[in-house]
């Protein structure tokens, strides 16, 4: 594998792709140390950081999470790429449903090309709404010191321009990447952000570990040994689940035309295990987060016991959670897979699953077998969302330590680098080199 890493500068055109993500990447870390102004950035981060619940009890919490800590510090990248993440699922389910936008995916790079400046439009929409409620929330504050120095319309303008802004650039960057680097754009911004946690994660571990600084050390090094097998584990299972499908063998007919003979070979339709991904999550963890945000800006007493009765914590919570996962998992599925068209296609083409009569009966049998293997799927989702708690209650660290042994972080990382490590893979057999693998090849998430 290293001799892989090491071949690939060896190749020009990789060479290049690899160091403008890099360099792409570098511009997104920079920039999430500029301020915005009137922010007072020292009192954001003690409130933050004293307020155990801002990061993994509120929707604030998931923002900085994907923000790489950008929301904590309030800098011009505080939004982070959510709007867009946000504005692409609601596009794409709106494709789904609405005949007009469905007609346009199918005229090919024209109506994709259309759909995505649909998708640019609301992310800024998406952006200039969320910046607005931020700007409120910076104002109002934790209770301590002010964080606001000049609160007003004036802040509130500059706070929604700022943050705007930032969240077009991140989307301008994420496109570069797609086009003149390697790997997905939007997909790596997230990954390097989740990952720039990391030392913060290990300073707190080695705390944690330190006899010196705690008195007596809250995690002893078995433990610690057995959190990185753990660790190992989950990564294997994730890697397992991601790449994970079942083939449905298909049959095309012989049809002569002429002295020509078309079809008669074999093939199958892959239908993957966990289809949804991280979507699922996402879309779990902002509704079931949205009523602890708005607590904190509704004072009805009703309203806030609603909203610690399903908090992180709650039996209520994770029940709730889980059923949203589950519920996600199978709704994009339907989204994005329509047995119905996949059956009629086979028909006009001559496939037919062997047993099964096409038409009817084929749409039948695919959904069948699709509702089954995303159950497994969506059941492992939910156990991965829920992991980081489980770890905190079982190994008592921090829920920043816990993340980073399981849970969305280490599944977003992991199909990450399964999918740039594919397209650096290709490359390289393009060009006669050998792959990460000796055996086999690398399979991405799509």
């Amino acid at each position: 594998m290293l001799a892989a890493f090491a071949n690939c500068f060896k190749i020009p055109d990789l060479k290049k792709k690899i160091l403008i993500t890099l360099g792409i990447i570098a511009v997104y870390r920079v920039g999430c140390y500029i301020p915005t102004p009137g922010v007072n950035g020292a009192v954001l981060v003690a409130q933050f950081k004293a307020m155990a619940s801002a990061k993994s009890g509120s929707i604030f919490g998931m923002m900085n999470m994907f923000s790489g800590g950008a929301i904590e510090r309030m800098t011009v990248f505080g939004l982070g790429i959510m709007p867009y993440i946000s504005s692409s699922i609601i596009m794409q389910l709106l494709t789904a449903v609405i005949p007009a936008l469905e007609k346009l995916a199918k005229e090919g790079q024209a109506g994709h090309h259309k759909i995505n400046q649909y998708t640019r439009y609301g992310t800024l929409a998406l952006a200039l709404i969320q910046s607005f409620f931020i700007a409120l929330w910076l104002e109002k504050g934790f209770g301590g010191d002010p964080i606001v120095n000049n609160p007003g319309w004036g802040f509130r303008i500059v706070t929604v321009f700022t943050l705007s802004c930032g969240t077009l650039l991140l989307m301008w960057l994420g496109e570069q990447i797609q086009e003149r680097g390697i790997g997905n754009g939007i997909s790596l911004i997230i990954t390097a952000g989740i990952i720039s946690a990391a030392p913060s994660a290990a300073r707190q571990l080695s705390l944690l570990m330190s006899a010196e600084t705690v008195g007596a050390a809250q995690l002893q090094p078995l433990t610690l040994v057995i959190m990185v097998c753990f660790l190992v584990f989950v990564v294997v299972a994730i890697t397992l689940i991601t790449q994970a499908q079942r083939k449905v063998p298909v049959q095309y007919a012989r049809r002569i035309v002429g002295r020509r003979v078309y079809g008669g070979q074999s093939t199958y339709i892959p239908l993957k295990v966990d289809t949804s991904g991280i979507i699922a999550i996402i879309f779990a963890q902002s509704i079931i987060l949205f009523p602890a945000t708005l607590a904190s800006f509704i004072p009805s007493p009703a309203f806030q016991t609603f909203a610690a009765a399903i908090s992180r914590g709650s039996p209520w919570y994770y029940g709730l959670y889980g059923l949203l996962i589950v519920f996600f998992c199978y709704f994009y599925t339907a989204i994005v897979f329509n047995p119905v068209d996949v059956a009629e296609n086979m028909k006009k083409h001559g496939g037919f699953i062997p047993g099964v009569r096409p038409g009817t009966q084929t749409a039948d049998y695919l959904d069948f077998v699709l509702t089954r293997i995303t159950l497994a799927g969506a059941v492992f989702i939910c156990i991965i969302a829920i992991m980081p708690d489980a770890i905190m209650a079982f190994f008592k660290v921090p829920y920043l330590v816990a993340s980073f042994f399981g849970g969305t972080g280490v599944l977003i990382t992991v199909g990450v680098m399964l999918d740039t490590m594919k397209q650096i893979e290709s490359h390289l057999l393009m060009r006669h080199y050998d792959g990460f693998m000796k055996s086999g090849q690398l399979k991405g998430r799509r």
